[in-house]
């Protein structure tokens, strides 16, 4: 599922060019994350949706045959015995299209990354960067 840069400048632009079915996924990852973290700001990077809060917390996006989410390899490593049943790389979990997403699951990664970016932040702050 190829999607056009100009097309995708926001997140509403990317979820609705793909059919009913994958858009009320995406949907539903998005409302998801941004309920997590309520204070992270949308925007397109990397072509992909993204929230953002003292960096990036998480991108997700629409392939073929699955739904990827993109939450760092810190969020795959801490969440590793939880995602035993997906395909992960490095960076990414692969969500198929025929099977149910764990949505709490996203929540869950998404809090973690937030603590991370915000823990991160409060550090640099201290050291005076």
């Amino acid at each position: 599922m190829e999607r056009n840069e100009e097309k995708n400048a926001t997140i509403d632009a990317y979820i609705s060019g793909f059919p009913p079915a994958i858009a009320d996924r995406l949907t539903k990852i998005r409302e998801t994350v941004a309920k997590a973290a309520p204070d992270a700001t949308e925007r397109i990077s990397y072509q992909m949706p993204t929230f953002w809060f003292e960096g990036n917390l998480v991108h997700f996006a629409a392939f073929k045959d699955h739904i990827g989410f993109f939450p760092s390899p810190s969020g795959i490593a801490h969440f590793r015995d939880e995602l035993i049943a997906y395909s992960v790389s490095k960076g990414t979990i692969r969500f198929p299209h025929d099977q149910p997403i764990p949505y709490d699951l996203i929540a869950r990664i998404t809090r973690f990354r937030l603590e991370e970016n915000v823990a991160r932040a409060a550090s640099k702050a201290n050291r005076g960067g």
